[in-house]
């Protein structure tokens, strides 16, 4: 068809963003936005009801439709981008049981580390799965919900991840794919399959294996929308539905890291930084998520919890807009006068410090300003990243750039303290919804193999993911040293203060 539009969904924690790409000229043709709520709880709840997914994604579909530009009756496919590790759980009649806890819940840290024990410790773990069991992750949130909801538990039928949820809603099918089915802790990245030893541990009943979606290829279709769901969303009938994926497999696509060399750091909630590999990276210590991403590879990745989180909350705190904010972090210095920020405001995944807490350190009488402390909000989360990066050159995976996404890369002083932090140059590509982007990619990709066509994610991203290269930025030599300073003083914070974490 000519001049079809393939529309990208990335339904996040905070929101849902929806963008049209048209075929042959590569444009976005418009974009827009809805918000999402969070449920907030004490010992490190967070939940969502997948409703309000739904909800914020009908809206933000309606503003891209009802743009003149769009011709709704184009639209031949879409793809969904979601919030990883999530635990929706369906009863038999596909009603939601429960809200669904999200990746930043930290309440199922104890479950995490029970599921660990049982399984025979860390490293008999990552031999089964080729990941760690952080707190985050699926399988300890339906650890969680066995012990401490039994009555709900026994009415679970089906397991999704968000993604996996908006797809049936879309289309009916209960489907997953291997990049998000890797966040899950129970699926072996090594195989691609589901790790039946991990399931068994948590429940010997095997009841669980039958509560699992089918997998997908990442270029097979989850199905087509449903009639009734095309007929409310204005779309035509007969729509594909691309397999989709995790946010960061698809912001990986949207980025163009389809292939080995390539490396994102996503600044935004969280913070990652992952690569492409072509056969799965694990990690003895258990550090690196080795993930499966969403082009049939895998995704090496490092996740950190806290990163425009820590921002939000210090200019909340000094009742600060945003741009009053950054001006008060660019006025001062690099390594804000000494002033260090533990950005743990969310626990921690990497290192694995589910319930630390965040700590300004190296205040003084002299440097206790508000210059400072927000500058070290901005710091503070960009050291926690830089760790991320040594885990990947641990693992063999050395960077030449760092190619920056997410909310906090729209942002001069961010891009610059990542360029400075990490001693390397740092660029955006042209589209700041790199999740968004890479549903709509991954959408015509699976859209152009329907129709026979032997096209390849690597050739789509060429043509479609631009670098702006007016956001390039070199690391500062002078700043390079101040936090190659900082970033020592940084991990000292930390290791002087894990003991009293793990004790709380």
């Amino acid at each position: 068809m000519e001049g079809a539009v393939f529309i990208g969904i990335d339904s996040g924690t905070q929101g849902v963003k929806v963008l049209a790409l048209e075929e042959g000229s590569g444009r976005i043709i418009t974009q827009a936005a809805a918000p999402h709520q969070l449920i907030s709880g004490e010992n490190g709840r967070r939940e969502q009801e997948p409703q309000w997914w739904l909800t914020a994604l009908q809206q933000a579909l309606a503003q891209v439709l009802a743009s003149a530009e769009v011709d709704a009756s184009k639209v031949v496919a879409l793809g969904v981008s979601g919030q990883q590790h999530g635990c929706v759980t369906l009863d038999a009649s596909g009603s939601v049981i429960r809200p669904a806890k999200l990746w930043c819940d930290t309440e199922t840290a104890p479950e995490a580390e029970q599921l660990t024990a049982l399984l025979g410790g860390p490293e008999r773990v990552v031999e089964l799965t080729g990941n760690g069991i952080a707190a985050g992750f699926t399988a300890s949130k339906v650890l969680w919900l066995k012990l401490h909801e039994p009555e709900n538990y026994a009415r679970l039928a089906m397991l999704l991840l968000p993604h996996d949820y908006i797809n049936h809603w879309l289309t009916g099918e209960l489907t997953t794919e291997c990049g998000d089915a890797s966040g899950t802790a129970y699926f072996d990245v090594r195989q691609c399959r589901w790790s039946e030893e991990v399931l068994l541990a948590l429940d010997e009943s095997g009841r669980l294996q039958l509560c699992l979606p089918r997998l997908l290829a990442a270029d097979e279709p989850a199905g087509r929308l449903r009639p009734e769901v095309a007929h409310s969303l204005g779309l035509p009938p007969g729509v594909i539905v691309s397999a989709g994926g995790g946010d960061n497999m698809l912001a990986a696509i949207g980025t163009g890291n389809v292939q080995p060399g390539v490396v994102t750091a996503s600044l935004g909630t969280s913070g990652t930084i992952y690569a492409c590999a072509s056969q799965p990276v694990v990690d003895p210590q258990g550090e690196l998520a080795a993930f499966c991403d969403s082009t049939g590879q895998w995704l090496p990745l490092v996740c950190t919890m806290n990163v425009t989180v820590c921002t939000e909350l210090v200019r909340s705190m000094f009742q600060l807009d945003l741009a009053a904010f950054t001006t008060e972090a660019a006025q001062a210095p690099a390594s804000a006068g000494g002033v260090l920020l533990a950005p743990f405001f969310n626990g921690e995944r990497t290192p694995a410090l589910p319930t630390a807490t965040a700590c300004y350190a190296g205040l003084s009488a002299t440097n206790c300003t508000r210059r400072n402390m927000c500058r070290a909000a901005v710091e503070g989360p960009v050291l926690s990243l830089r760790y991320g990066l040594d885990v990947l050159r641990r693992v063999g995976l050395v960077p030449a750039e760092i190619r920056l996404t997410g909310g906090g890369a729209q942002n001069a002083l961010w891009r610059q303290v990542v360029a400075d932090a990490f001693g390397l140059p740092v660029v955006c590509p042209a589209c700041g919804e790199a999740g968004a982007l890479g549903a709509a990619l991954q959408a015509m990709w699976c859209w152009m193999r329907q129709q026979g066509s032997d096209v390849t994610i690597q050739q789509l991203a060429a043509q479609h993911v631009q670098l702006d290269q007016a956001t390039r930025c070199e690391p500062l030599p002078a700043n390079e040293a101040v936090y190659a300073d900082s970033y020592q003083r940084y991990q000292g914070l930390v290791d002087a203060l894990r003991p009293y974490w793990q004790a709380c």
